[in-house]
């Protein structure tokens, strides 16, 4: 994995967007996962709810292998993918969770993560996951801790029966610091994390309160993942490539391929007046619209500007892109500013 590449989250897009949504959602389903709802389970006896997670999680199995199949088919620097966190519905709740416990679907899930994980590397695919908002690890309330640390080990099981996690960032899997007590508090809770996940953990900087330096203050146990659209929201700028914290974020990757993460505002923001051929300067923008409406991602890479200035990190960085149209925003990309003449 020595060539630069440029990943995309968790979705598959088809390519003929003019056909009708049914029509898409057709083309799309069989590479997407699908999930159910607590609400439904609650309503229907035991062996339903268990028919149907069955159901799910065998769709969502096959999916992840069309996906990657599909991946495996792109060009190389394109073979990066975040692998969706719903594969499997509600596999660290209190009250699902003993079916997942079961031999047989232990067995059945070990298997189907195993054939994941050997197309993956058959075809040399850069895997990333990415659990939500709901991980706090450093909040102050000991049952969200508790509910975090579970839904990480969630991730670590999947990567451990895919047959990741046995080095220093064979796989990644990032989270944002949140929480009132922050980094300390990861600090505190680091040795109640399993191998697989202390192996797999990286730390992102986000919009609002915990940014690149805050990232920073756990690089001795874990990497950073600078995400240079935050970065912009947190600091009101882009950080430089030579900034001195850039090196340091490379240094916590402890001489792996360090990821990066990469999104746009929305596209709306040209009928404001905003070139594509600009920087997107902060000031100006704070006058036309609110901070929180630049959190939103734009469907492609529309800002041309901004294209060029992430173009600067992929000598030393990989690029998850995080755009709405997800496979056809990287390929778009790759097609305008990778493809050689």
């Amino acid at each position: 994995m020595t060539y630069p590449r440029i990943g995309f989250a968790c979705m598959y897009r088809h390519p003929e967007r003019n056909l009708s949504a049914s029509q898409l959602k057709l083309a799309e389903t069989p590479f997407n996962p699908r999930t159910t709802t607590l609400r439904w389970m609650d309503s229907v006896t035991p062996q339903v709810a268990q028919d149907k997670l069955i159901e799910v999680v065998t769709h969502n199995l096959a999916a992840q292998l069309r996906l990657l199949a599909y991946t495996a088919e792109l060009p190389a620097p394109l073979r990066m993918v975040r692998l969706s966190s719903d594969l499997l519905p509600f596999y660290s709740h209190v009250k699902v969770r003993d079916f997942y416990r079961q031999p047989a679907i232990q067995a059945w899930l070990g298997e189907g993560f195993a054939a994941i994980g050997a197309l993956a590397r058959q075809a040399q695919i850069r895997l990333s996951f990415h659990p939500g908002q709901y991980c706090v690890l450093g909040s102050d309330r000991p049952e969200v801790v508790e509910n975090s640390l579970a839904e990480f080990e969630y991730h670590a099981d999947m990567i451990r029966m895919m047959g990741y996690g046995v080095r220093f960032q064979d796989l990644k899997c990032n989270v944002h610091i949140a929480g009132r007590l922050g980094a300390e508090g990861i600090r505190g809770i680091w040795s109640q994390l399993s191998e697989v996940a202390r192996n797999c953990i990286t730390f992102e900087n986000e919009e609002k309160t915990y940014g690149v330096d805050d990232c920073l203050q756990l690089a001795d146990l874990a990497p950073v993942v600078l995400d240079i659209h935050h970065c912009w929201i947190n600091e009101n700028d882009y950080i430089a490539v030579d900034d001195p914290r850039v090196e340091r974020i490379i240094d916590s990757w402890r001489g792996v391929r360090p990821t990066m993460h990469y999104s746009q505002p929305p596209e709306h923001l040209q009928a404001l007046g905003f070139s594509a051929e600009h920087k997107l300067e902060m000031p100006a923008l704070l006058e036309a619209v609110n901070k929180r409406d630049l959190y939103a991602h734009s469907d492609r890479m529309w800002n041309r500007w901004t294209n060029e200035y992430a173009l600067q990190f992929l000598p030393r960085f990989d690029i998850m892109f995080e755009a709405k149209d997800k496979n056809l925003a990287t390929l778009a990309f790759y097609e305008e500013y990778l493809v050689g003449p």
